[in-house]
């Protein structure tokens, strides 16, 4: 029965990496299609590449699948695979990362990636339903001039893209380092967010509130290390878009059975599931639900938390955000007189 309410239950998705939502299967046919020469000839010589000792191992795969995009409708195909998926999944919104410099420094082009990702967002609005924001990271391994050369290619690009962010790796590679970019950022009206405390430690979470403002933390499950940290948290309902399947993944928690995400749920925090690449990392945002659920035995109370926080930490606006809830509201009352 809970399988069945976390397949109907209305969610959002806030941390999702477009470029990490191909699949083997689709990156073959684009790499035939683009002429790109892979290592791998066959989907299954991709998934067993699919071994991670971290962070990084997954990051050079991860970049490596990504030069097979090359024009616009690749771009396209991706986003529009993965709304697909949303759908199925009763994702009703939507918050997609692009890494713009994985691209650029390929030679593509800003209108290239983006009018491909934002077409088929356009098009899952009307087709499928689903809404959505744009959200364009910045690589943290890369310079801040780096960032602040894209951060001036996305101007034209505001009213498309509502926030900016940071990923990549993250150690060694503290938020202080893009302190001035996301301040530009501000100025010109995009929201911030920021990868902190996944690898990085609390003090990375601090940093990303206290230099870059952001609006919400990516990861941020190390903040238990911090009892301050967590009050804060907590006072301010500062939102962490927790991805448990990532997080086994790459070695921060040696089992979901371990993950932290109930204690932060009771805690009082304001948690989300997401995804994060699910191409790579076993699962969609279903799947991350299921799999927590077993292994954290959360009940339907806290499934429809986590539903509903993922409508409280997104970028809609209030009265969009009302709308959801009150959808939520209303599957949750229809389940309950069902069973």
């Amino acid at each position: 029965m809970i399988n069945q309410f976390i397949e109907k239950i209305p969610k959002a998705e806030l941390h999702i990496h477009i470029e990490g939502t191909l699949e083997p299967e689709l990156m073959l046919i684009l790499a035939e299609r683009n002429q790109v020469k892979l290592t791998f000839d066959s989907v299954e010589a991709v998934r067993q590449a699919y071994q991670f000792d971290g962070l990084q191992s997954f990051l050079d795969l991860y970049y490596l699948g990504s030069q097979v995009l090359l024009k616009e409708q690749d771009f396209y195909d991706l986003t529009w695979a993965y709304l697909e998926k949303a759908a199925e999944q009763n994702i009703r919104h939507t918050e997609i990362f692009f890494d713009l410099q994985t691209h650029t420094e390929r030679g593509i082009s800003f209108e290239v990636v983006s009018s491909g990702i934002i077409q088929a967002l356009r098009e899952g609005q009307k087709k499928l339903g689903i809404s959505s924001r744009l959200i364009l990271c910045f690589l943290r391994h890369l310079s801040p001039e780096s960032a602040m050369e894209i951060l001036k290619q996305a101007i034209p690009y505001r009213d498309q893209i509502i926030a900016i962010g940071l990923d990549s790796s993250e150690k060694d590679h503290p938020p202080s380092k893009f302190q001035e970019v996301f301040q530009v950022a501000r100025n010109l009206g995009f929201l911030t967010v920021a990868h902190a405390g996944e690898e990085g430690p609390p003090e990375y979470i601090w940093q990303a509130i206290n230099l870059l403002k952001v609006n919400r933390i990516d990861h941020g499950v190390r903040c238990l290390e911090d009892r301050e940290l967590v009050q804060y948290l907590k006072e301010k309902q500062i939102p962490l878009t927790v991805c448990p399947l990532s997080n086994v993944k790459l070695k921060v928690f040696p089992s979901l059975k371990q993950h932290n995400l109930k204690k932060l749920l009771d805690l009082g925090l304001c948690v989300t599931i997401n995804s994060d690449d699910p191409a790579y990392f076993g699962g969609y945002l279903q799947e991350n639900f299921i799999e927590t659920q077993s292994a954290l035995n959360l009940n339907l109370q806290e499934i429809y938390q986590l539903a509903k926080n993922s409508f409280l930490a997104s970028f809609l606006d209030h009265q969009e955000k009302q709308d959801r809830i009150q959808e939520l509201d209303q599957f949750m009352e229809q389940f309950r007189e069902k069973s």
